[in-house]
């Protein structure tokens, strides 16, 4: 169960170093303005704010990655920090962000708790 707990971390840290490249370079493009579902108006409009919501999710990324040197406390609290962000996610932005997001970080969680 560790390692699978482990691999599914990585998953969630590759995720978020995706989400990460999607909002701070490719937010105002046509693929990041198809996968946001947003007009051009809009991505110009709030490319600064979705910059900085890329370098959270970097953060969360290396965080993730840092855990597997920490130990288990550093997989919680990470793994728990993208929870929360997914789940805060679904209720403000898209249902689908929980889905994307949050369902990895709670399978990585419950597995590393169980083993």
């Amino acid at each position: 169960m560790d390692i699978i707990a482990n691999i599914l971390i990585g998953v969630v840290a590759l995720l978020h170093f995706g989400f990460l490249y999607l909002e701070m370079f490719l937010w105002d493009k046509p693929r990041g303005m198809r996968s946001f579902n947003m007009t051009k108006e809009f991505a110009k409009q709030s490319k600064t704010l979705a910059m900085n919501q890329g370098l959270y999710n970097g953060f969360l990324a290396a965080g993730l990655l840092w855990s597997y040197f920490a130990g288990e406390p550093a997989k919680i609290f990470f793994l728990s920090c993208v929870i929360i962000a997914g789940v805060f996610g679904a209720q403000t932005v898209s249902k689908r962000i929980f889905f994307i997001q949050a369902v990895p970080a709670i399978l990585a969680l419950v597995l590393l708790l169980v083993a």
